[in-house]
């Protein structure tokens, strides 16, 4: 299915991207609550789940935050001009909040850091989680080079996980090779490969790796 992750901390359940599977994936991993919603990017196989979040704002009596770059947001309001309108206050309906991303913000006692990637022409953001006394985890789904400015925000993470779309390289992605001269470039516990393609042949690939860089997959949980 298309990426996305879920971070479940204490105080708050955090979505990283409304995909077009949002729906299964809901369904499948008993899904009942969503506190925020973070956008990496505007791309459709990131947002084109966003009719499904109307679930999680049943029980709300509050607007869902949405965080991402301004961009992004715009985006955002104009394919779903409906939900982002002052009039939108029939019950049941999806009621987002747009909280542009500049800096660092906190969810609940979660550190939640923007990390600037290039990916095309579309401005796009990972995440970094840290909270005192649990894993630091990175989320970079889609990008094709990491600047500096942000590789320097990863230093001493527990898992990073980070688009390989596939062993050839393409221009707007990174290719597995790419993605692992990243990893080992700032040393994380454990690096997981995500957001990969069908011309990926993941026993043969695998076999390749070090073991502390493995391929992401469906329903995989991270304690």
């Amino acid at each position: 299915m298309r990426a996305s992750v879920l971070i479940e901390t204490g105080t708050h359940s955090i979505l990283v991207d409304s995909g077009p599977d949002l729906r299964q994936q809901a369904l499948r991993h008993n899904l009942r609550k969503v506190d925020a919603v973070l956008y990496t990017h505007c791309h459709l196989d990131h947002t084109a789940g966003f009719d499904e979040l109307r679930a999680f704002c049943w029980r709300r009596d509050s607007p869902l935050p949405m965080y991402s770059s301004q961009s992004c947001l715009n985006e955002l309001t104009r394919v779903y001009a409906w939900a982002f309108a002052a009039e939108n206050t029939h019950k049941g309906y999806i009621k987002p909040a747009a909280c542009p991303v500049t800096e660092p913000f906190m969810l609940g006692e979660t550190k939640v850091t923007p990390l600037p990637v290039q990916h095309g022409s579309v401005e796009t953001i990972g995440f970094r989680f840290d909270q005192n006394g649990q894993p630091s985890i990175a989320y970079i789904p889609d990008a094709k080079s990491i600047p500096r400015s942000s590789l320097d925000m990863l230093g001493g993470l527990d898992h990073f996980i980070i688009d390989a779309l596939r062993p050839c390289p393409h221009p707007t992605h990174l290719s597995l090779a790419e993605a692992v001269d990243i990893a080992q470039s700032i040393a994380p516990k454990q690096t997981w490969l995500t957001h990969i393609s069908h011309e990926t042949d993941y026993l043969l690939e695998e076999s390749k790796l070090p073991s502390n860089i493995r391929f992401a997959h469906d329903t995989l949980t991270l304690s």
